[in-house]
């Protein structure tokens, strides 16, 4: 029997009516597991537990157990909430210990080797409460102080009477350590229903017979961006009655003495007054019923002798009592509504467009207007073009709008239409729109989002460098974002948030912290990787200037933030040379340094940089050598032969900042010189069975929802609001069929 079972819980937002989403951060899954696997006190279990089969955490966890014995999922029922989800975990667990932990908190360095070194002083007890830190939602932020556990307390362990008002009601569920023996005799589990850590908390400093504290700090919590979900309005809060109902009936079963039931009644009371006197948190309709109801647990369970506290709790107290709901109201602030997010004043350039901004939010939203935008207007390119499209076809009721610079009309398709970004026009449909979404960056700050307009963030690549909020710790690059409360503003925006494999959702969710539903459909713009025929990457390669029966190589360097003068970091020429005949490159700089450079003049080498199109390019490519350019994520859709140019990883790594160890878990053979690239090449190992299966491998993990459908599912979930649990899932990658190369390099992995 291990020493200790860590369970860490991890659940979706379905299940009953009503239910508060208030599911832990899968995209910090894999930090809370890792800071357990680093305890260096080693006998333990970690049980991770989920609700849906197919979510982020499930699959984290099997990786998991795959590497560490450990590591025990479990599956909870499906859409059972954060009581079913740590219910689950406790009947598996079977350490002398139990230990919860939630999936975006991390256990602190040597927290167990502590935990284990207290048990030894104080011998077995029921319940060991420890301190905790919390921690900002980002690494630049200020971490916050935590409540710590009181002053006085016997210095061993104790009979719960020696300190009435230590209670698990005041102290986290998670970071609390239980003798599972203890939970089993008195079948001590969590209630079902919002607030259910009051009622386990309760629970156990009901039952409890021995107790003991560690000054030890064991759990870092996370303190999200969003605040805590269950202070958001809503009816979950008449929960927090039934739950303090649960525990003072329990209570009073049990003959506790008068300090212990007062000291119980008081912070029970004191939890359900405070939402009694915060009229943002229940809708105005259940204001009244909620302090009725908790008259009646007042009456009901108040203990005899009890007294009532000093000040303005007292005052609370006596009203309750009285049922003087008028008064109480009186008390809290009459004049007082529920405060509503204060809106940005548009910053549109020049009064009159301003004014001209603001006289358009008060006109009626449109209902069946769209507005896309790729790049910040740089054309008709990427996530929106392919959505734009898709709709056009499925949602052709909905008027739609391409945004783009001026001078950039021309590329957008004949019969497409367009505003100029800062025009009037611009203004006007941003503001009339209800789907003024489709963006692959961002709209500019000035931008008001209305309610009931709805915002989709497609994104533009999976993330190999930190995005976001967490490019605060690499200075080169935070300095170039600006101000990381201005990004989360427009952040803040997104009503969906487009997702094209798991690591991109686990990166997006740490990166950009706020409420959006995330879509794992794929990337729209990678569904030409699979519809596409053999005829249509003829016509590409024939458009682009690829001579006939030559191999083409597309070259596509990444930009370097340390260095904003490179745009290329080859000697093409000289790689040109080392290929021979048969080939030719497709040089495709970064569009950051597509205005600012010298085109090459060797024939060899053909400059695709300019097309609006990188699928074009990449159907055309028989194969890819890139360094860190998120593009190889999509090539890699086509199963063709990649080759990986690190000449500078150490130094991107440290001053970028990277979500994992690319050279470590390639698409295809690694070189860091020129001269073992051309050695790649003139070996055949780019085409090698060593190659395929490190492609195969990449493939699975990064082209997970990418099936040639990822356009259509955007438009039906967020244009035509189908469920989700109507959109059907991405085809498996065994049943998928790549588009054909052009050049016969490599057999199929």
């Amino acid at each position: 029997m291990p020493r200790f079972s860590i369970i860490v819980p991890s659940y979706g937002d379905g299940g009953p009516p009503g239910r508060v989403d208030t599911r832990l951060g899968e995209g910090r899954l894999s930090l809370a597991l890792d800071s357990v696997l680093a305890q260096s006190f080693g006998d333990l279990e970690l049980i991770p537990v989920a609700d849906a089969p197919d979510a982020v955490a499930a699959g984290t966890a099997a990786g998991y157990a795959a590497r560490d014995s450990r590591v025990v999922p479990v599956q909870a029922p499906p859409a059972s909430g954060l009581a079913g989800v740590r219910n689950a975990g406790m009947r598996a667990a079977t350490g002398a210990y139990v230990l919860f932990l939630d999936g975006d908190d991390t256990l602190a360095p040597g927290a167990l080797a502590a935990l284990d070194a207290r048990l030894a002083e104080t011998g077995d007890v029921d319940v060991l409460y420890a301190e905790h830190e919390r921690v900002h939602w980002w690494e630049g932020g200020q971490d916050a102080a935590a409540a710590a556990l009181p002053a006085r307390i016997p210095d061993g362990a104790f009979a719960p009477d020696e300190a009435p008002r230590l209670t698990g009601l005041l102290l986290p569920v998670w970071g609390t350590l239980y003798r599972r023996s203890f939970l089993a005799e008195h079948r001590l589990a969590f209630p079902e229903g919002h607030f259910t850590d009051v009622g386990f908390g309760g629970l156990v400093t009901v039952h409890a017979g021995r107790v003991a504290v560690t000054r030890s700090v064991v759990v870092r919590h996370l303190l999200r961006r969003q605040g805590d979900p269950l202070n958001r309005p809503g009816e979950h809060h008449l929960d927090l009655l039934e739950q303090a109902g649960l525990v003072l009936t329990r209570a009073a079963g049990q003959g506790l003495s008068e300090d212990r039931s007062g000291a119980l009644f008081d912070q029970l009371l004191a939890a359900v007054l405070k939402t009694a006197a915060h009229p943002a948190r229940l809708p105005r309709r259940s204001r009244r019923a909620f302090f009725r109801r908790a008259r009646r647990l007042y009456r009901r369970h108040r203990p005899a002798g009890h007294r009532r506290p000093a000040g303005s709790l007292g005052v609370q107290h006596r009203l309750l009592a009285a049922g003087a709901y008028t008064a109480f109201r009186a008390l809290r602030g009459a004049n007082r509504k529920a405060s509503s997010a204060a809106r940005r004043v548009p910053r549109a350039r020049g009064l009159r467009t301003r004014l001209y901004y603001r006289s358009q939010l008060r006109r009626r939203i449109d209902p069946g207007l769209a507005v896309y935008c790729a790049y910040w207007g740089r054309g008709y390119a990427c996530n929106p073009a392919a959505i734009h499209a898709k709709a056009a076809e499925l949602a052709p009721h909905i008027r739609s709008v391409f945004l783009v610079e001026a001078g950039q009309a021309h590329t957008l398709p004949e019969g497409v239409e367009h505003a100029v970004i800062g025009s009037r026009r611009y203004w006007q449909v941003l503001a009339r729109a209800k789907y003024p979404l489709v963006n692959n960056a961002n709209f500019e700050g000035a931008v008001v989002k209305r309610p009931g307009s709805v915002h989709l963030s497609t994104q533009h690549g999976t993330p190999l460098k930190k995005m976001g909020v967490e490019q605060a710790e690499h200075p080169v690059v935070a300095a170039a974002t600006g101000s990381f409360e201005r990004l989360l503003g427009r952040v803040d925006r997104w009503d969906f948030n487009l997702s094209s494999n798991r690591l991109s959702t686990e990166v997006w969710e740490r990166s950009f912290p706020s409420s959006y539903e995330m879509l794992e459909y794929g990337y729209p713009r990678n569904d030409v990787y699979y519809t596409a025929s053999a005829d249509d990457v003829r016509r590409v390669r024939r458009r682009l200037g690829v001579p006939e029966g030559r191999i083409a190589v597309l070259y596509a360097p990444t930009h370097r933030d340390h260095d904003a003068g490179s745009d290329s970091r080859l000697d093409l020429g000289a790689l040109c040379d080392a290929l021979g005949d048969d080939f030719v490159i497709l040089l495709r700089a970064h569009y950051f340094h597509d205005d600012d450079r010298a085109r090459p003049r060797d024939e060899r080498i053909i400059d695709v940089t300019a097309h609006r199109s990188s699928e074009d390019v990449c159907l055309a490519a028989d194969a890819l050598v890139t360094d860190y350019s998120s593009i190889v994520f999509d090539y890699a859709n086509l199963d063709r032969p990649v080759v990986v140019y690190a000449d500078d990883w150490d130094v991107y790594r440290e001053t970028r900042g990277v979500t994992f160890d690319f050279p470590d878990s390639p698409p295809g053979p690694v070189a860091r010189t020129p001269r073992e690239l051309a050695e790649v090449f003139r070996s055949g190992r780019w085409t090698s069975a060593e190659a395929a299966e490190l492609r195969a491998r990449f493939r699975a993990r990064f082209c997970e929802f990418d099936d040639g459908r990822a356009a259509e599912r955007v438009v039906r979930r967020v244009l035509l609001g189908e469920p989700a649990e109507h959109i059907e899932p991405a085809v498996p990658l065994a049943r998928r069929t790549p588009a054909p190369a052009a050049a016969p390099t490599s057999s199929r992995s």
